[in-house]
């Protein structure tokens, strides 16, 4: 059978060129006559591979010399408890609430520390991301947390439009739009991301923290989920997710490749605009949300009609479009256009809209 175009918001597609690599790699690695699921996460063959998946990262990223890289597991919701157990001073934290991840957050750090929201969409069912301004922040909070990219909703935070009282830890969850697009590390204490949207397979959460941000931390906190413990053992106090990180470094070598962010950035920016620029012409498809906020990783769509839109998306599955579903508490059509994502699969899911259209109108 012919692969698919997958448009799942999670896991996400893979480069075909860094699974075939895998593939050929299953059985022996690079002449180490073990697959890298077999190795040992002490071993020479792994070490290097864990090593260069980290350097990898931080030049694609332009990760400056005071942050570390981790590889840890428990997913972004994880993240929700670690950040304030590890970051806990004065005992308040600000949070951004532009969807579903985000009041997530706002709810698990609650559990630990003073958590205020300082804005939030809900109430135009996070079809926006509110403005912020530092008059709206506390100079006192331990950090502020916001979401980079909203994947159920296909809202985005873009670079320029982010502030932050300087002497306050900005924290961000880029699940699902990590290396799509240009954003400066250095203005932010941590950024995390799940691998399983934009960077490679579940199992894998990259943690990207400031070095000052490290500390030692109440010893009530589990072993397991302080950042110390995993930053003075590169990551390896346990046994990593080996073949997920072996994956994302594999991954970060494609992007490389491919020019880097930067480059990525721009095919990303011209799949989405091909995608709005259907919607936006159609009189059948409807966007979701306000178009200053539109997401260029996950695009939400409607027809306004229930039963038309199950139809879309089952014919689109028929032409091997598959995952188009759009979240429950949203509906409609979701298309995630990751960085995987190849144009060929944007142009094919236009056609296919608007022969969908011509048909049902």
């Amino acid at each position: 059978m012919a692969r698919v175009f997958n448009f799942s918001a999670g896991p996400g597609t893979l480069p075909e060129e860094v699974l075939r690599q895998a593939a050929e790699e299953m059985l022996d690695y690079k002449g180490s006559g073990m697959s890298v699921m077999e190795m040992s996460h002490r071993s020479s063959w792994y070490e290097d591979i864990h090593n260069k998946a980290i350097s990898d990262l931080r030049e694609i990223m332009r990760i400056p010399d005071n942050y570390k890289v981790l590889f840890l597991q428990g997913g972004a919701h994880q993240q929700f408890s670690m950040v304030p157990l590890n970051l806990i001073r004065n005992g308040k934290a600000d949070y951004l609430v532009a969807g579903v991840w985000g009041k997530k957050a706002y709810q698990e750090g609650k559990k630990f520390l003073s958590a205020k929201v300082v804005a939030s969409s809900e109430d135009k069912k996070f079809t926006y991301v509110p403005k912020i301004d530092k008059s709206m922040l506390s100079e006192d909070a331990d950090f502020f947390h916001i979401t980079t990219n909203n994947t159920v909703y296909g809202t985005r935070l873009r670079d320029k439009d982010i502030v932050c009282h300087d002497n306050v830890p900005l924290v961000a969850d880029m699940s699902s739009n990590i290396l799509s697009e240009v954003y400066d590390v250095s203005k932010f204490g941590m950024i995390y991301a799940g691998a399983q949207k934009n960077m490679g397979p579940a199992g894998v959460t990259v943690v990207i923290i400031r070095e000052d941000l490290i500390q030692e931390i109440d010893e009530s906190v589990p072993t397991m989920l302080q950042y110390k413990i995993h930053a003075d053992n590169n990551s390896l106090y346990n046994t990593p997710p080996c073949y997920s990180i072996y994956i994302c470094g594999l991954v970060f070598e494609w992007i490389k490749k491919k020019g880097g962010v930067e480059a990525i950035q721009k095919i990303n920016e011209e799949k989405a605009k091909l995608l709005y620029d259907c919607i936006d012409s159609s009189n059948l498809f409807k966007g979701t949300v306000e178009k200053y906020d539109r997401s260029i990783m996950n695009v939400n769509f409607v027809t306004g009609n229930e039963e038309l839109d199950k139809k879309f998306v089952k014919e689109a599955a028929e032409r091997g479009l598959v995952n188009l579903k759009g979240y429950r508490t949203v509906g409609g059509m979701r298309a995630s256009i990751y960085n995987a994502m190849p144009i060929e699969g944007v142009k094919a899911l236009v056609e296919f809209m608007k022969e969908f259209e011509e048909k049902n109108s």
